[in-house]
């Protein structure tokens, strides 16, 4: 078999599709090809700077095809160390010119063009590995879930605690009745850790010359330009970002969501210190209530932010803090409690005394697959489930639901302390027809997609 720059030669690549690809019909044959899990696929960045720099290092380790990102400036430091990686500041246009070459892509942009990346990408037939939260908007996250399925692709949010040891020890401990029933949690944050609760957009100033700030816009509502959203502070814009909750939550609540196997909420109710319609607040607690689902009991489930914490357990040392110094959750069972830090990071019964006693008579059996590396491996494991055709754990089956649970959340902080009602299936809220307009938002002229706006 012929062999080029990038590994397998295109075509021998196409001609070379196997029974095994064959099997799995997420992947597409053309795509998967011949591709044994030591070979290397060939992957394209969305964002090369800040978080898209962290996803490309640790993905280098494969054929890496084409950079775009909007901000040279930003993006300077991959380039310089990659240099024979060509770069782009449109992505389209590098998915137009390289796009018989790139099998995955690596999204790494604002929360605002997520789901406008990726939706371009899945259409191609490419796999993708997004940043969370996975869309700004709950439509979003269902149409791309949706188009994950449709388009027989390998997909991967970036909550990197998924891949970890301590969600899954959390996972099994649950489900091995340690706690008992458990029927309330509590998920928290430090963020945010930027500006919020602006009143007003800020005032125009000059687009510095590495910067398409056209592009960067994408499909928000034009402003003009400031250094106030960029490149970091965009987080707490309503227009960008989706706050400290959609920041972190993913993250933080992922090891709730997964052990207590949730899925849509049936109400939520927000309150917070002010909020704006160009910004989020600074603090806010959000409850979410949630059905009875697999004979598991309702649950309520509390966030808190902005320096805000859940009520302390009587069980925790006074010479402990709850979780870590970025945030944890905490399980609420009726025989006893389990909390961990951010990332679900370090997970323990309440008190001390009780873990120890638990550990000395020894742990649950796994029953969860672990991925060598864990968090920090996260990238790979979506790199090495394409070479294999199989999904990794947070697929957009699983990242969407989760990312349309706390995106939702969100919305409530418009209508603070009334009770929104939440029917899942159908992205609506049954008793505030109102509040329903937000889950799905506009996209800018020039920029509308098919399927999405």
């Amino acid at each position: 078999m012929k062999l080029h720059k990038h590994g397998l030669d295109r075509r021998e690549f196409v001609k070379t599709s196997t029974a095994a690809a064959a099997a799995f019909s997420i992947i597409p044959s053309r795509v998967l090809g011949n591709q044994a899990p030591s070979n290397k696929i060939n992957i394209a960045a969305i964002g090369a700077g800040g978080k898209g720099r962290t996803n490309i290092t640790r993905s280098s380790s494969q054929n890496l095809i084409a950079f775009a990102d909007v901000d040279d400036e930003r993006a300077a430091k991959t380039y310089q160390e990659f240099p024979g990686v060509p770069t782009f500041r449109d992505f389209r246009k590098m998915l137009d010119k390289h796009e018989k070459d790139i099998d995955a892509v690596l999204i790494s942009t604002p929360d605002h063009m997520h789901a406008y990346a990726a939706m371009e990408c899945m259409r191609r037939g490419k796999h993708v590995y997004v940043e969370k939260p996975l869309t700004h908007d709950v439509f979003e996250a269902r149409k791309m879930t949706e188009a994950a399925n449709k388009y027989g692709v390998i997909t991967q949010m970036g909550n990197q605690g998924h891949s970890g040891e301590g969600i899954r020890q959390i996972c099994e401990w649950i489900w091995a009745g340690v706690i008992g029933e458990v029927r309330e949690a509590h998920a928290w944050t430090n963020r945010p850790l930027w500006p919020q609760g602006f009143k007003e957009p800020a005032p125009k100033e000059p687009v510095p010359g590495h910067l398409s700030w056209d592009l960067w816009l994408g499909t928000a509502p034009w402003r003009e330009y400031n250094k106030a959203y960029v490149p970091w502070n965009w987080r707490g814009w309503w227009d960008y970002g989706t706050g400290a909750l959609g920041d972190m939550a993913c993250h933080i609540v992922d090891p709730i969501f997964w052990a207590l196997k949730l899925k849509y909420p049936v109400s939520v109710v927000g309150s917070s210190t002010p909020t704006t319609d160009q910004s989020f607040p600074w603090g806010s607690v959000i409850r979410f209530e949630y059905p009875e689902r697999e004979g598991l009991a309702p649950v309520k489930l509390s966030w808190w932010d902005g320096g805000m914490l859940p009520p302390r357990p009587d069980e925790l040392e006074d010479d402990r803090i709850l979780g870590d110094r970025d945030g944890g959750c905490l399980f609420v069972g009726s025989k006893g409690k389990i909390m961990c830090g951010c990332y679900g990071k370090d997970p323990c019964l309440l008190p001390e005394k009780t873990h120890k006693e638990f550990l000395a008579g020894g742990l649950p059996e796994p029953t969860i697959p672990r991925i060598e590396g864990g968090i920090d491996a996260h990238q790979m494991d979506w790199i090495n489930n394409i070479k294999a055709g199989t999904k990794p754990s947070s697929n957009f089956d699983y990242a969407g639901p989760l990312s349309e649970s706390i995106l939702m959340g969100n919305l409530s902080l418009k209508y603070q302390g009334q009770v929104l009602n939440w029917d899942g299936a159908a992205m609506k809220y049954t008793n505030n027809e109102e509040a329903s307009k937000y889950v799905k938002r506009v996209y800018r002229e020039g920029w509308e997609m098919e399927g999405l706006s």
